[in-house]
């Protein structure tokens, strides 16, 4: 059974730096794609990151350049390096696999 933990949220003032984490149980991440998802409140869950298990890369455009995903096979974590936030970073973020499995997903606030 694939499970997903994600953990590293809490509240950043903007301009400052996150770094979430997921570990993986029940899956190899480095055999599979691996992504990050947020939602706001109101708001549809939207794409974040991605890396392949060739280490194919994608970020949304919204974040690319600030956030950062990579991927501790020793550790089987895929990570998000959040950078330079802004408050409509603010949300709750998912891990997810290409075979359809999600995290709970940690809260994300950027406020001062």
């Amino acid at each position: 059974q694939v499970q997903l933990v994600e953990s590293g949220g809490g509240l950043v003032q903007p301009g400052g730096s996150l770094t979430l984490s997921c570990a993986a149980s029940g899956i190899i991440v480095s055999a599979y794609t691996m992504g990050w998802s947020r939602q706001a409140p109101g708001k549809q869950r939207e794409f974040v990151a991605l890396i392949t298990n060739r280490d194919i890369i994608n970020y949304a455009s919204s974040v690319k350049g600030r956030f950062t995903i990579s991927r501790d096979n020793a550790k089987n974590t895929v990570y998000l390096q959040m950078n330079s936030v802004k408050p409509e970073d603010t949300g709750v973020y998912y891990c997810s696999t290409n075979l359809g499995s999600w995290g709970q997903g940690t809260q994300v606030t950027v406020s001062s």
